[in-house]
């Protein structure tokens, strides 16, 4: 790996929210070349200038032949990366038997299979280039056994151990895994209104994505093994893991059923 950073990064789920923001930070303040997947058409990052020449696959992760379509995608455009960042994502609040079967196979899919697999076909051909790094996100909520998040949770857990296992799998061919599992972020992912993400941010309970991003990267090119994001974050998963559980079904009587009465 060059020691003043990156050269090259694939980002999945690089066209909005955190996954954009790496994209941004990596091409201004890295100087890489950054590669973009995501599901949705390379239009979505039409209005970023530093970004519109990346090169762009649209593709949908959960697609059993996805990884072999970015190891074609890869070759075409001659990208040896040293950088991948698995960062597709979705969530829901919701119990597991309110969600469809396939809902329940998208997160095993996106969250489990694709991560896995791009993440061992990447790794080999970082080895074999010399190194690089692998940055999974996963979440606090991987700690987090919460009614209405299951799915979530469960699945980044996942990654945040095979993130762990992986780095150790593979210190010998210098390719280091950092694994972040990050709390609340200003984003659109968990569908709170404009307002009270800003209110979040003030009160210091979610960060901005600029602010997460840039210390992630710095933890990841520090080869790091895992990165949490604040103070109250890491309080946090300390008192949830002690909640007692009538406090969690009171979780699931007070929003859970609530949200779901007709």
């Amino acid at each position: 790996m060059k020691h003043n950073g990156w050269h090259t990064a694939v980002v999945t789920g690089g066209a909005s929210g955190i996954g954009l923001e790496f994209c941004r930070q990596l091409v201004g303040a890295y100087g890489c070349r950054v590669a973009i997947i995501d599901r949705v058409p390379a239009t979505a990052v039409a209005s970023e200038p530093a970004l519109a020449a990346s090169p762009y696959l649209q593709l949908d992760l959960a697609s059993p032949d996805a990884v072999s379509r970015i190891a074609r995608f890869l070759d075409g455009h001659s990208l040896t990366p040293d950088l991948l960042i698995n960062n597709a994502g979705i969530f829901d609040f919701r119990t597991i038997e309110d969600m469809t079967p396939e809902r329940i196979d998208l997160y095993i899919s996106l969250h489990i299979r694709a991560v896995t697999q791009l993440s061992r076909m990447v790794a080999a051909r970082m080895a074999e280039s010399g190194g690089g790094s692998i940055l999974n996100m996963s979440s606090m909520s991987c700690w987090m056994p919460m009614p209405g998040i299951a799915m979530y949770a469960a699945t980044k857990a996942y990654i945040r151990v095979l993130s762990r296992a992986m780095r150790i799998e593979l210190r010998d061919r210098n390719v280091n895994v950092t694994v972040a599992c990050p709390g609340g972020i200003a984003t659109g992912l968990f569908g709170l209104p404009p307002h009270l993400l800003r209110l979040g941010v003030r009160l210091g309970v979610l960060h901005t994505p600029a602010r997460f991003v840039r210390n992630a990267l710095r933890r990841t090119l520090r080869r790091r093994r895992q990165y949490i994001n604040g103070i109250v974050n890491r309080i946090a998963i300390v008192a949830v893991a002690i909640l007692p559980e009538r406090l969690r079904l009171a979780v699931k009587h007070r929003l859970l059923d609530r949200r779901n009465r007709p």
